[in-house]
């Protein structure tokens, strides 16, 4: 299975995927790249930038990529 079909199982799985997710559960390095091949091919995917916590307890904001409905 390549990354790609990788990434797509998972927002089918999951709704959509950060950069986090994509490294820890996926071992995806650079999922921006990963995503603009995707779209090039064709995949409606969309982004949004979400918040969430740090190890800190500090609010940070990351790109979540949701594939279009």
């Amino acid at each position: 299975m390549t990354q790609t079909e990788r990434i797509e199982k998972y927002m089918q799985d999951f709704g959509g995927i950060t950069q986090l997710e994509a490294l820890r559960d996926l071992g995806v390095m650079r999922l921006a790249s990963r995503i603009s091949e995707m779209r090039r091919a064709g995949a409606r995917i969309t982004s949004r930038m979400i918040e969430v916590t740090n190890r800190y307890g500090e609010t940070c904001r990351v790109k979540r990529y949701e594939v279009a409905q």
